[in-house]
Order: C-alpha cells, then structure tokens, then sequence
C-alpha cells in the first residue's frame, strides 16, 4: 500500500459542545467525549444521538471537520478528515492528511486537559472517516485515555501499528461496531482492522448489528453502557 502527501493548512470552525447539565452544574464536569463525524458531514450530525445518550457530568466536544476535494467523490468539495482515494485494502492512504487531523484532535483533548479534565476520562469516538482518526489518534497518544468508539470504521494505516502505537493506551478498552449490511466499509475490511488490533493484544469489545452504514438504536444503548463503564 503506498502513501500520498497532501500540502494544505485546513481551516476549522469552533466545535459544537454539548452536555446535560445545566449552565450552574458545569463545573461538575469530569469527563470528555470527542466525537468525530464522518465524511461530508458535520459535528451537528451526532447532536441527537449524544442528547440520547444524556450522560449527566460529560462534555461531548463535537468538531467539525475542514473542506476539502476529496479524491474519491470526483474531487467534490466537502467536509473530511483527509482525503480518500478508496476504501479496499490496497487502496492509497493520505498519511499527511491523517497525521493533521491527528494534530488537531491532540489539540482538543490538550484544551480538555486545561480544563482540568484528567487525560484517563477522556474518550476519542468517531463514525466512518471520523472513527479512523479516533482509532489512529487514540492509539499514538502518549497519556492514558479512558477509551475509543470506532463506529462503522476502519484501521487507517494499520501496517505501522505495530511501530507507532504508544505503550500508553495499550490496555485502552475499544468499543467497534460495524453494520453487516454496510455497503461503504465492507465488513470484510472492518474485520481485517479487528484482527490487527487483536493481533497487536489491544481490547476491543466488537459489535454487529443488523444494519447499513449508519447507527441504531441497540448500538446506541450498547454505547451508553460502554461509556457509563469507562468513565
């Protein structure tokens, strides 16, 4: 698999926050959840699922990602977190395009950190394109984080795994859940990104359900415990 280099400096809007508490029981919050959305889309695309899950004492930072030609849609203009050339196995990667969104999601968990909010009760989740960069920041960061939701997704650049992965996060539980009838990202690539996360001993708490490329209402009550255990 080769590896292209993208030249840009991606400009990006102010992230959506949401929690449950109410303005005078903010300074309750001890936790954050840094959720990523997928391509073309935005941060607003989560706001109901996070209202759904109404975790009393978590932020949920939602950011959005930057425009840009994406390769695979013809060059179209549109939210993403690099560009895609394909998603098989063999196809190219933007590595560049990955390690800058990497920067900007380690910024916004640095700005949780001034917050006070300790690096071991913050939780990376992304769905899609959003989910690779979880999995791939999540896995590289030098602090302990309580954990990562890899929905619908993919391992991005899983053949430096092995080298890059910090020791920090080794034992960082992963929740993965992927549609069987998902027509976007095969399962069969998702599967392939399971085993590697396996076969370097990371812990992942894998789901199927019975749906396309998107989220449902058993995964969403399967996520809420996942995270009322984690934090």
């Amino acid at each position: 698999m080769t590896t292209t280099m993208t030249q840009t400096t991606p400009s990006y809007k102010t992230p959506l926050e949401i929690s449950s508490n109410s303005p005078s029981n903010e300074d309750q919050i001890n936790a954050s959840i840094i959720w990523l959305h997928g391509l073309g889309s935005d941060g607003y695309d989560f706001e109901p699922i996070v209202q759904k899950l109404n975790l009393p004492n978590v932020r949920f930072i939602l950011p959005h990602a930057p425009e840009m030609a994406v390769t695979r849609n013809s060059g179209y203009i549109m939210p993403a977190w690099y560009d895609l050339y394909g998603v098989t196995g063999s196809s190219q990667e933007d590595e560049a395009g990955i390690k800058t969104s990497q920067t900007y999601i380690e910024a916004l968990i640095q700005k949780e950190l001034d917050r006070g909010i300790p690096a071991n009760r913050i939780a990376l989740a992304g769905f899609s394109q959003g989910g690779a960069i979880a999995l791939y920041t999540a896995l590289r960061y030098p602090k302990k984080l309580a954990g990562v939701l890899a929905l619908s997704t993919y391992l991005p650049i899983k053949t430096k795994l092995a080298a890059e992965a910090n020791p920090a996060n080794a034992a960082t539980p992963i929740f993965m859940a992927h549609g069987v009838y998902d027509d976007v990202i095969s399962m069969d690539l998702c599967k392939i990104s399971l085993q590697t996360l396996q076969s370097n001993h990371l812990v992942v708490d894998w789901h199927e359900y019975n749906m396309a490329h998107s989220v449902c209402a058993e995964e969403i009550v399967d996520i809420r415990h996942f995270l009322q255990k984690i934090l």
